[in-house]
C-alpha cells in the first residue's frame, strides 16, 4: 500500500520534491477557473469519447434521421394541439453532444463544486510557514514520517503543498465529471433523453450510433426504433417549445436541488488522509463511490419533490402523447415502449455513475403515474384538455394528485375553469 501524499518511507525531500511537481503538473491547466476546472472536464471528456470510439455520423444516418422527424411529425400532429417544433434537426456524435450540452451542465454542477471547494477547504490545515505549526496541524500518519524538527527549507515546501492541497479535490472531482459525462455520451439516445432540456437552444437531436447499439438487443428493425426514439424527441421539442415557462421552471428546479447538495465531509477527509498525488485516478476512484449527498432538510425535501414531480410529469405527458402516435401504425410499439420504461426506471451504468458523483438522481419515480394522469384526462374529457393542462403550473398535478389519478381528473374542472 503506497504511503499519504506519495511519500515513501523512511521520508526523504525528493519525494516531497516529487510529489510537489506531480501535484502542480495536475492542477496546472486550468488553474483559475473555479471550483469546478471545466478545461479539464472537456479535456477529460473529450479524450475519454476518443477512446471508446466517436465515428462521425454518416450521411446515410443523418438522412434517415431527418426522415424519422417527418413522419414523427406528422403522426403526433393527430394526437396533440402543440404544434410540430421549428427546431433544427440533428444528428450527433458523442463528442457532438458533449459540445451542445456543456454550458447546461455548467449551470447544474456549478452550486456542487462550490459546496466541495468549501469541504476540501474546511478538512484540510490551515495554511501556515511557521515550521512547528505545520508540523502539528498535518495528519498524525504523516507526521510519523517526518524527521524531528522540521527544518525552515521543508516548511517552505510543505505550506505551498497544502496550498495545492486545496485545489486536488476541484481537480479529482473535474476530472470524474468529465469521465462521467463521457459515459453519459455513449448512452443517451437523444437531446431531450434524461428529461431536462440540455442545450442552451431548442433544438432536435439523435445520436444515430448509440440508437444502434440500443436496438441491437431488442431483437426489432433499426427503422422501427429510430422512429419511435424521433417520436419521444419530438414530442419532448413540442412541450419544451410551446409551453413558455416550462424549459425555465425545470432548469431552474435542478438548480435549486442542487443548491441543496452537501458534501460528506467524513468521507472526504478519509479520502485526503489517503492520497497518494502520484496517483491521482485514486482520489477520482474514491469520488466516484459518492461523496455527495442531499442534505435532510425540509427544504430539500422538497425541493426533491418538485423536481421528481416535473420531470415525471413531462416524462408522462411524452408516453402518453407517443402511445396514441403509434397505436396500429407500429407493431413494435408495445415492445420498445416497455424498452424505454425500463430504461428510464433502473438508467444506464454510466448515468449510476454520473448521479452518485453529484448526488442527484435523474430518473423521476412517478412517471408510470404521471402517465397514467395525462391518459386518463384525454380518455375521460378529450385531447384538448389533457394538453390544457401545460397552460399554467397550477394546473398540473401535485406529487399527492398523481397517487389519484381519477380523482385529480374529476376536480379539474374547477381549476381550468
Amino acid at each position: 500500500m503506497s504511503t499519504p501524499f506519495g511519500f515513501g518511507a523512511p521520508f526523504d525531500m525528493n519525494s516531497l520534491g516529487a510529489a510537489l511537481q506531480q501535484l502542480g503538473r495536475m492542477l496546472q491547466q486550468g488553474e483559475g477557473e473555479g471550483p469546478v476546472n471545466w478545461t479539464v472536464v472537456r479535456d477529460v471528456a473529450r479524450q475519454a469519447i476518443s477512446a471508446g470510439g466517436d465515428p462521425v455520423v454518416p450521411d446515410a444516418q443523418a438522412r434517415a434521421v431527418q426522415d424519422a422527424f417527418r413522419l414523427a411529425d406528422v403522426w403526433l400532429d393527430a394526437v396533440t394541439t402543440f404544434p410540430a417544433s421549428d427546431a433544427p434537426v440533428q444528428s450527433w456524435s458523442r463528442s457532438e453532444w458533449l459540445t451542445q450540452t456543456l454550458p447546461v451542465w455548467e449551470r447544474i454542477v456549478a452550486p456542487i463544486g462550490e459546496r466541495m471547494q468549501g469541504a476540501v477547504a474546511s478538512a484540510l490545515p490551515a495554511l501556515n510557514t511557521d515550521p512547528d505549526a505545520i508540523l502539528k496541524s498535518l495528519p498524525e500518519n504523516i507526521r510519523q514520517m517526518l524527521p524531528d524538527g522540521i527544518p525552515p527549507e521543508m516548511a517552505q515546501m510543505i505550506a505551498p503543498m497544502m496550498g495545492m492541497m486545496q485545489q486536488l479535490g476541484s481537480a479529482a472531482f473535474s476530472m470524474q465529471l468529465g469521465q462521467s459525462l463521457a459515459g453519459l455520451a455513449s448512452e443517451v439516445l437523444s437531446s431531450s433523453d434524461i428529461g431536462i432540456p440540455l442545450t442552451l437552444e431548442p433544438v432536435r437531436a439523435l445520436l444515430p450510433g448509440n440508437i444502434t447499439a440500443f436496438g441491437e438487443g431488442l431483437g426489432l428493425t433499426q427503422s422501427d426504433v429510430l422512429v419511435f426514439i424521433a417520436l419521444r424527441e419530438s414530442a419532448h421539442q413540442r412541450l419544451f417549445d410551446h409551453v413558455p415557462w416550462l424549459r425555465a421552471r425545470v432548469i431552474g428546479s435542478v438548480e435549486e436541488y442542487a443548491r441543496y447538495m452537501q458534501v460528506n465531509n467524513a468521507s472526504l477527509t478519509a479520502a485526503l488522509d489517503d492520497i497518494d498525488i502520484s496517483n491521482p485516478q485514486a482520489l477520482q476512484e474514491i469520488m466516484s463511490r459518492g461523496i455527495v449527498e442531499p442534505e435532510p432538510t425540509e427544504e430539500q425535501r422538497a425541493a426533491i419533490a418538485r423536481l421528481e414531480t416535473l420531470l415525471a410529469l413531462v416524462e408522462g405527458w411524452v408516453d402518453d402523447v407517443v402511445t396514441q402516435a403509434v397505436a396500429d401504425r407500429l407493431p413494435s410499439a408495445p415492445s420498445l415502449r416497455e424498452a424505454i420504461q425500463r430504461r428510464r426506471a433502473v438508467g444506464g451504468p454510466s448515468e449510476k455513475t454520473f448521479a452518485t458523483l453529484i448526488g442527484m438522481q435523474l430518473r423521476p419515480r412517478a412517471m408510470r403515474e404521471a402517465a397514467t394522469v395525462f391518459a386518463a384526462m384525454r380518455s375521460m374529457k378529450g385531447v384538448d384538455a389533457r394538453d390544457a393542462l401545460w397552460g399554467h403550473p397550477d394546473l398540473l398535478p401535485s406529487t399527492e394528485d398523481l397517487e389519484d389519478p381519477l380523482g385529480f381528473v374529476q376536480g379539474s374542472d374547477d381549476l381550468q375553469g
